[in-house]
């Protein structure tokens, strides 16, 4: 008797453990982490959440920055690796990404990159999908396509980028991250195949921390949290005269980390992609409950904190 309650027993947590492993997002986030300070608040809420399989941040450049050296992804690669370190988990790879955007829409500017972002997609089951963040350029993404168009109907690709106004379908690309690969952005745009969701700048910028709050519940708790702080005080803006002082920052990269995380919190339409692109239809945030989301960064950085 007691050896069939352990069986039935050992069975039933097997069972639990198995459904928890399908019930993850799987996921990768391919992140242009040194350009900004929104990139590590987003990093932070994915590594360690209980609804993603984080399988890889990869690294992304950033070019077009006036504070950018010749080696942006490299910068990008050291703070994610730095996060990695702070944060405790081995288990995420941490694959480096192209320096530079592509050159035409054929060929692709391979990297460790976006052969991870092919490997992974095709270890995915026949119906679930990869899911990629890209919280920067497109490179990699494009790049991994570029390489092997197979992976299509394997990933869906979520990405942070260009301006939309919903009330008549326009688009403005004029943005940080469409501009830093601008073919690499037409091109996602343009395959019809391809699964794609858009968490535009437009509905992003309305999740806003406050420099007060940031260092009641951060400074002084060493670690990820100082350092977290330490980026807020060390990044000076360069895009806007605005709020010198830097008491609030824009969470753009988060906004799209919690939207995956909790998509009741958000509003999504079908749009029609602009009119220079291929005529197809994709998937748009057009609105997010800011102050869900924020309160759910909080939550979440108080288990690491007890940690």
């Amino acid at each position: 008797m007691k050896t069939s309650l352990k069986i039935i027993i050992l069975s039933f947590s097997l069972c639990i453990t198995l459904v928890n492993a399908q019930t993850k997002i799987p996921l990768i986030i391919d992140a242009d982490t040194a350009n900004e300070v929104d990139d590590l608040f987003a990093l932070v809420r994915a590594i360690n959440a209980p609804e993603f399989d984080l399988l890889g941040i990869t690294s992304a450049q950033f070019h077009t920055s006036p504070l950018a050296t010749d080696s942006t992804v490299v910068e990008s690669q050291k703070i994610n690796e730095k996060i990695i370190e702070l944060l405790n988990n081995k288990n995420i790879a941490l694959p480096l990404g192209a320096n530079k955007p592509l050159k035409n829409n054929k060929i692709a500017q391979r990297s460790p990159a976006s052969n991870f972002i092919i490997e992974k997609a095709h270890l995915q089951q026949k119906n679930q999908k990869l899911n990629i963040v890209i919280l920067g350029s497109c490179t990699n993404v494009a790049s991994a396509i570029l390489s092997d168009s197979t992976i299509i109907p394997k990933i869906k690709v979520h990405y942070l980028g260009f301006w939309h106004n919903p009330e008549n379908n326009s688009y403005n690309k004029n943005e940080f991250n469409s501009r830093n690969d601008s073919l690499a952005v037409n091109m996602l745009l343009n395959n019809k195949q391809l699964d794609l969701s858009v968490m535009t700048a437009t509905t992003s910028q309305h999740l806003v921390f406050s420099k007060k709050i940031v260092d009641k519940k951060l400074k002084g708790n060493g670690g990820i949290a100082d350092y977290l702080v330490n980026r807020w005080e060390t990044y000076k803006r360069w895009w806007t005269t605005k709020d010198q002082k830097q008491k609030k920052w824009i969470m753009w990269d988060l906004a799209i980390i919690e939207a995956l995380a909790h998509p009741e919190w958000t509003q999504q339409r079908m749009f029609l992609t602009p009119t220079e692109n291929t005529k197809r239809q994709i998937n748009i945030y057009t609105k997010i409950d800011v102050e869900k989301m924020e309160a759910d960064f909080w939550q979440h950085f108080e288990t690491i904190l007890k940690q």
